[in-house]
């Protein structure tokens, strides 16, 4: 009856190679175990077709390119200004930017979250009001949003925007909320001041105020000599200032 082998505590399954400490592959191992190694996986992928070498860090997806980001903002300010939402396609938007409609896709789900990112690049900064004058401050800040207007595709981007508000809502209020609502706060702010320091009298409607300087700006568009004549702003504030100067 043949002898039992006796126990030991190395796993069973543990894969051997060919080499032995001491003879080439393939030889019978000469005084030693084969060696013992662990099986081994298949090296990581980089997004290039390449694997990822020993201490290189594992990254999680294709890094995202601002470079490309810009140029996507970009095409699609200016496609939307061409043709509205209702002409804007992601086909175009990749074209003009020079990117595959894959890159789009990894970053918006469709052409509206697309767009609704695009506005907010139209969030130029109006001038810091000084405090000198509630006169010098709004002349300064009428004439920073006629420069704007005078920009004819900007220009077109906001009747667009106005005019396509009830087909897009989201639009509509993504801009009103980024854009338009803080430029809308930066006046106020002035008006308030000059009702507190009595440059203006008191129960000034200020929000009517506010809109009635947006109101005369926005209504340059299509008017080029005034668009152009600077000094519109001041002749502006100076007759809204008529009304509202404290007595």
């Amino acid at each position: 009856m043949a002898a039992k082998q006796p126990l030991t505590h190395e796993r069973p399954a543990a894969t051997t190679v060919g080499r032995s400490a001491d003879g080439p592959a393939g030889s019978p191992s000469q005084g030693h175990a084969a060696q013992r190694v662990p099986h081994q996986a298949e090296p990581a992928r980089r997004a290039d077709g390449g694997h990822r070498q020993d201490g290189e860090p594992r990254r999680r997806g294709r890094p995202r390119s601002e470079q490309a980001d810009q140029a996507i903002i970009d095409a699609t300010l200016e496609l939307f200004a061409e043709h509205g939402p209702e002409g804007l396609c992601i086909e175009d938007v990749a074209a003009r930017a020079g990117v595959g409609k894959a890159t789009i896709y990894r970053r918006w789900p469709g052409k509206e979250d697309m767009l609704l990112d695009a506005l907010a690049a139209l969030r130029m900064p109006l001038p810091a009001p000084q405090g000198r004058s509630v006169r010098a401050d709004l002349i300064t800040l009428v004439d920073a949003l006629c420069k704007e207007t005078a920009d004819p595709r900007r220009a077109r981007q906001l009747a667009l925007l106005q005019g396509e508000g009830l087909k897009y809502p989201r639009l509509l209020a993504a801009y009103t909320k980024t854009v338009a609502e803080p430029r809308r706060e930066v006046l106020r702010s002035v008006l308030r001041r000059g009702v507190a320091t009595g440059e203006l009298r008191e129960g000034t409607d200020v929000d009517a105020a506010v809109y009635m300087l947006f109101g005369a700006v926005m209504a340059l568009r299509g008017y080029g000599n005034e668009a152009a004549d600077p000094k519109y702003p001041r002749r502006l504030v100076e007759e809204l200032l008529r009304g509202l100067a404290a007595r």
